[in-house]
Parts: C-alpha cells; structure tokens; sequence
C-alpha cells in the first residue's frame, strides 16, 4: 500500500465523478430500484439506507457502496461528502434506521459511526479487497472530502449497520 497518503492531483475522472456524485438526479434515480425490490441488479457492494430526517422527521434514502461486512448481519458504508452528508448528520440524530440489500425486505437496524482506528482498519482492507476500485475512486472522494485520504487518520467516515 505503499504511496497511499500521496495527495492526487485532480483528475477529468475525479472532477466528473465528484460533479455526478453532487447531482441530486444521479444519486437518487437507485432509489426506486431498491423500493421496488430490484437491488439485486447492483450488487452485493451497494446498499440502500433508509434514515429518518432530524428535522422533517421523514424518511429519506441513500445508496451506500459497502465497504465492509464484518459480520454475516453487519454493513460498513462510508460517508462520502464527510461529516456534513445529510444522511450521516440524520443517522447521528436518530440511529435507528432501515438496510436494503440486493432484493430482500428491508431490515431494521442500528448505525454506529466507526471510532478512527476501526475506521482506518477497515478502509485498509477494501483498499486490499478493491485496489483498482480504489486507487480510481480516491481522488473522487478526496474532492468531495475536501481533504486527502492517508493509510491513517482517514477524515473519511465510515458507519457500520448492524441489521437487528
């Protein structure tokens, strides 16, 4: 893993991807997929998270990639915009919430939000899991971060869902 914690500089595909990961058109045309018990067609490495609005007290929706399954009933999901992503400050709010994965029923279930160094062990194994999936997913996460992603320290949040 060496080079990991080198800042990239921006690439066409990072800028693209970062522009479609802020289109609010692009991020929620999975979601009726998934309602409609299609997920299936995204694989085992998306899910939809249903989370409840801390000030509207509805339901909203977010398609997650998983990066981690520490347990047959448990996800790790990462929250790409940071800290300040919508479903991560409602999950902060009221951690109870509602997984589709592939095109099974939802399931309830508890968010937790990693603690650093389990957040840091975990991003390392999808980055050995995944490395071309990372090495070209960084940089787009990076721009949407505002901030680089290190082998430590990672500013990237990642929640586990544990299914009840």
């Amino acid at each position: 893993m060496g080079g990991m914690s080198q800042t990239h500089p921006p690439s066409r595909f990072a800028g693209a991807g970062a522009r479609l990961l802020r289109s609010r058109r692009f991020v929620r045309a999975p979601v009726w997929i998934y309602k409609a018990r299609g997920g299936a067609l995204f694989g085992s490495r998306l899910l939809m998270l249903e989370h409840i609005g801390r000030k509207s007290g509805a339901p909203r929706y977010a398609v997650l990639e998983v990066v981690g399954r520490p347990g047959p009933d448990s996800y790790v999901v990462a929250s790409g915009f940071g800290r300040t992503a919508q479903w991560f400050r409602n999950i902060q709010a009221n951690p109870r919430v509602r997984v589709y994965a592939g095109s099974r029923a939802p399931r309830r279930a508890t968010a937790r939000v990693l603690g650093q160094r389990e957040a840091d062990r975990t991003l390392a194994a999808y980055r050995d899991r995944h490395p071309r999936t990372w090495e070209r997913f960084r940089p787009v996460l990076e721009q949407t971060l505002g901030a680089a992603i290190s082998d430590t320290d990672t500013p990237l949040p990642l929640v586990e869902l544990r299914l009840d």
